[in-house]
């Protein structure tokens, strides 16, 4: 959540962050849609990197390359994770 605030989020498996996040009421910016064509829904992966799918062509295209970032609306969860919202 943003200014420091925290949030814990159950949620079924394979559901990418954008849509975890809207689901629980966090703003997260997604301009494109939540299609991979923008990077407004950008976030940084504080833990759990490994519960997350793999980096796809839309986050490649998007210059998205570099952990801890990832494109929330392309990335699936599969466990465990702690995302810092970006803010823009």
């Amino acid at each position: 959540m943003s200014n420091g605030q925290q949030k814990v989020v159950e949620t079924e498996d394979g559901k990418a962050i954008l849509q975890i996040a809207l689901d629980a009421g966090i703003p997260m910016e997604h301009a494109c849609g939540g299609n991979g064509f923008c990077t407004t829904c950008m976030c940084k992966v504080q833990q759990g990197m490994e519960h997350l799918s793999p980096r796809n062509d839309r986050e490649e295209n998007m210059g998205v390359v570099n952990d801890p970032e990832r494109l929330s609306c392309q990335s699936q969860v599969h466990g465990d994770v702690t995302v810092e919202v970006i803010e823009y």
